[in-house]
């Protein structure tokens, strides 16, 4: 009886938290909520691009090449008569796939990399330190394209060099959340009562620095679709067939955007609208996880009025 009561209570303090991340997003931070909404519509999008694209994404209506907006395409065609609604909807999903895949990868590197630079110290901090700072002196862009011109473009390819990459550089801020969470109280007491590293470092650091950990997540996805948009404009990303919308402002759209311009408008627009998005719904989502960020104002954004001093004569 008891576990049954200690699992219904934990399950309603998920609810409660989610419930009152949801209010406080509503209430404190109406741009975020606004970017949570552009997030599961992208998020849908990508999910189901194959119920929702009219056409597939290769698909040749030779006879509409060039065609504006009508009922037929309601975004147009592009040079080769390529529907463009169907092309934006499946470019979704590979900025979903490569969004989420580089992400998760980079979490993995930086709490590998920072973890254990931050709890052992000594020699092999020194050692990582300067080994990440060698790879933060060389501009990002330049050093990915470096690395994929040499393994290869693919998806894969491009998940794994945007993931090590953001992760090596990321791992400064999990080594500084490690090393201050080292310093406690009940870190030292597993230490002194003989507990192994691997137990303090999953059972210990790793829970109580999942703030960081969440915060760069989210925010991190909105630049790797940015960098990988920048990666297949440049010939770097993701190859043909697959659709980018990196990809499609290269090209044959910059040949053609000045005759027919919405074959850059509508990939661009998307482009901003879901990097936008998930960047205002990751500051949103930073700023109430971490209690850093609340500062005297309350829990709920409301100033606490405070006892006028009393006057002694």
């Amino acid at each position: 009886m008891a576990d049954i009561k200690s699992n219904k209570t934990a399950e309603k303090k998920r609810r409660n938290f989610i419930a009152d991340l949801v209010f406080r997003m509503i209430t404190e931070k109406p741009l975020g909520m606004a970017g949570l909404v552009i997030t599961v519509v992208f998020l849908a999008t990508a999910i189901f691009a194959n119920y929702l694209a009219p056409y597939a994404p290769n698909q040749l209506h030779g006879l509409s090449a060039l065609k504006g907006p009508s009922l037929q395409f309601w975004l147009g065609t592009d040079n080769l008569g390529r529907d463009l609604l169907s092309r934006i909807i499946f470019g979704a999903s590979v900025s979903v796939i490569v969004g989420l895949g580089a992400s998760v990868v980079a979490s993995v590197v930086e709490i590998s990399v920072g973890v254990l630079a931050g709890y052992i110290g000594g020699t092999f901090d020194l050692v990582v330190q300067r080994f990440v700072d060698a790879v933060m002196c060389f501009p990002g862009l330049i050093l990915m394209m470096v690395i994929i011109s040499l393994v290869g473009a693919g998806v894969m390819q491009t998940i794994l060099v945007l993931g090590i990459t953001w992760g090596i550089t990321g791992s400064r801020l999990i080594r500084s959340a490690t090393m201050s969470i080292k310093e406690n109280m009940y870190v030292q007491a597993a230490v002194s009562v003989g507990s192994s590293t691997p137990y303090i470092i999953f059972d210990h650091i790793i829970p109580n620095i999942m703030a960081p950990i969440i915060v760069q997540f989210t925010t991190r996805i909105p630049a790797i679709i940015l960098t990988e948009a920048s990666l297949s404009f440049l010939g770097f990303g993701i190859p043909p067939p697959a659709v980018s919308w990196g990809a499609m402002l290269s090209g044959s759209a910059r040949t053609y955007m000045y005759r027919d311009p919405w074959m850059a408008f509508w990939p661009g627009l998307a482009l901003s609208l879901v990097v936008y998005g998930v960047s205002m719904f990751g500051d949103a989502l930073r700023d109430l996880l971490d209690p850093r960020l609340r500062g005297g104002i309350g829990r709920y954004g409301m100033k606490v009025k405070r006892k006028p001093k009393e006057i002694s004569i």
